[in-house]
């Protein structure tokens, strides 16, 4: 089954009331179902947050938005985990050495200035080092 078929399954059962829209009582109710805890307020937040036309209710567009928004926000956290793991010890950023201590733990030998222009490559700043922004955009490719 195709995801976008996938995600109208599951917006018509949050559709209780088979309007074509989500109303903040209808996602707080079936979060509710599936183990979730939402109080009217987050629902009513989270509706505000995404609602593109501004009439209260979610559209099967907004509910898209938010299923995969929620991954995309995983992905960030497995990014910023990942991170964690190259970066200098608090340093907020990923320097050659750094970078090579990771490789070498993975099994990868490689020498400072291999490392050094594996981050120039993507070092969008000039500052021989990797912020989590560039890092983001080293993993994107």
């Amino acid at each position: 089954m195709e995801k976008y078929e996938q995600y109208v399954r599951v917006f018509n059962q949050f559709d209780t009331n088979k309007d074509g829209n989500i109303s903040p009582t209808e996602l707080n109710h079936c979060f509710g179902l599936i183990g979730g805890e939402m109080t009217a307020e987050e629902a009513e937040a989270a509706v505000v947050l995404v609602d593109s036309d501004g009439d209260g209710l979610l559209c099967l567009e907004d509910f898209v938005k938010i299923v995969e928004g929620a991954g995309e926000e995983e992905k960030a956290s497995d990014l910023k985990e990942a991170f964690k793991k190259y970066e200098m010890e608090g340093s907020g950023c990923i320097t050659p050495k750094s970078l090579k201590r990771m490789l070498s733990r993975l099994g990868e030998r490689r020498t400072v200035d291999e490392c050094k222009s594996m981050i120039a490559y993507f070092d969008l700043n000039g500052d021989g080092v990797l912020n989590f922004d560039e890092f983001k955009v080293m993993m994107s490719r």
